[in-house]
């Protein structure tokens, strides 16, 4: 399931994260700086209006006429009292010469034993006005901090990361088979600190265990070979005695002979697996395969009754180790020989990018799944080690070569593609 969410880089991630949460508390923080504002500014308007009315109404104690200052400021005298309104509304203003919005603000008072409404407006405009400057003037401000802080987060970040970041490459580059030690970068992070000795520990244990096992493969390969090669020895000098030999007697020594070629051979092949899974063949050429691939086939012409047919259309050539490349085209070979049917004529072909090598059969595999897996057989009917098409796919996996099977037309299909997976 990992595979499939897309990756992303860890500066990249936190930057994002940093830039998701600023955005989200600037939006936030604007919105509420604008309603706070507004309700401020319509307050200092609604208090500015009630200081006028004040003003005006001391005013009129001392000169009852009613004066008129459109559209600001109405005084009118009334027959009776009503009750105070505050409203938004939209007037025409003389000075502008058009329609405005205004706060308007009208109560009622008593005054000398006259009875006044008092009207007085103050232009919504201006303190929307101010109100937009406040908010755009905020905006600014907050848009430089943040990326301000931003970079500086970022930097900090790339610096405070750089030890992981570097550790992180030595382990890509580190190997089994170098006694180096691994280069970590010292940090004054606890974290990082600690997770540098974990790795040394880790590595230097998986050294050790690599070297361990290495060593004991090889002494199991030498120490069996010696003894299977001594029991082969005797028992071709029972088969070479003077005394004949009944035809029982032939048969069991043959079965044994060939039963410890066989084990021989699976020793000598799990040692190569294991080789080529350590990665320890690091004699890297460019060869040319389709060539290899004749030589072999000229080979096991010499030493079998099948008839193989090679048609390469177009050379290829690959960049591997000389051995494993002999390994791989021995195998396929081996492998087709081993299981074709009625001694019909094999096939081997090549492509732009591929080479196919396929033998005759009669029914498709049951388990194609299952072909690479160590030890497998399809059927008991060959006597085989089950290793041979395992190896030639760790060659593959090795070089990144892709190997894939098909039954085609009653024929057993194999097909190495050069070309990168």
């Amino acid at each position: 399931m990992g595979d499939t969410l897309k990756k992303i880089r860890l500066i990249r991630k936190t930057s994002k994260t940093f830039l998701g949460i600023s955005a989200l508390l600037m939006l936030v923080s604007t919105v509420a700086l604008y309603f706070y504002l507004r309700n401020l500014l319509r307050s200092e308007v609604e208090e500015e209006l009630r200081s006028t009315e004040a003003r005006i109404e001391s005013s009129l104690i001392e000169n009852p006429e009613p004066f008129q200052l459109s559209p600001v400021v109405e005084i009118q005298k009334v027959s009776r009292l009503g009750n105070e309104v505050l409203k938004d509304t939209i007037i025409y203003d003389p000075s502008q010469d058009e329609m405005e919005e205004f706060r308007e603000l009208s109560t009622f008072s008593a005054i000398n034993g006259e009875n006044y409404r008092i009207t007085v407006r103050a232009l919504v405009v201006e303190s929307e006005n101010i109100l937009i400057a406040v908010v755009i003037s905020y905006l600014v401000i907050i848009l430089l901090v943040f990326l301000f802080l931003f970079y500086v987060n970022r930097s900090r970040n790339q610096k405070l990361w750089t030890p992981f970041f570097h550790n992180l490459e030595q382990m890509k580059r580190f190997s089994l088979s170098s006694d180096a030690p691994i280069a970590l970068m010292d940090s004054e992070i606890l974290e990082f600190s600690e997770l540098n000795s974990e790795i040394k520990i880790l590595t230097n244990k998986v050294r050790s265990d690599y070297r361990n096992l290495k060593q004991y493969t090889e002494d199991v390969s030498h120490e069996m070979q010696t003894p299977l090669a001594i029991i082969q020895a005797k028992i071709e000098n029972v088969i070479n005695m003077e005394e004949p030999l009944d035809d029982q007697q032939f048969e069991q020594l043959t079965s044994i002979q060939r039963d410890i070629q066989r084990l021989s051979q699976m020793t000598k092949r799990l040692t190569l697996l294991t080789k080529i899974e350590n990665n320890q063949f690091a004699n890297i050429e460019q060869l040319d395969i389709t060539r290899l691939m004749a030589e072999t086939v000229q080979d096991f012409c010499e030493i079998s009754n099948n008839v193989i047919k090679v048609d390469f259309e177009h050379p290829i050539k690959a960049d591997m180790d000389p051995y494993l490349a002999s390994v791989l085209c021995n195998n396929l070979v081996s492998n087709a020989i081993k299981y074709n049917v009625a001694q019909q004529d094999i096939v081997v072909g090549s492509t732009v990018d591929d080479i196919s090598i396929s033998n005759a059969g009669t029914t498709p595999l049951k388990h194609p799944d299952s072909l690479y897996n160590r030890f497998y057989r399809e059927s008991d009917g060959v006597k085989a080690t089950g290793l041979g098409l395992a190896i030639v796919k760790r060659i593959c996996d090795l070089y990144g070569f892709g190997i894939d099977y098909r039954f085609s037309g009653d024929r057993h299909v194999f097909t190495i593609h050069f070309g990168k997976k």
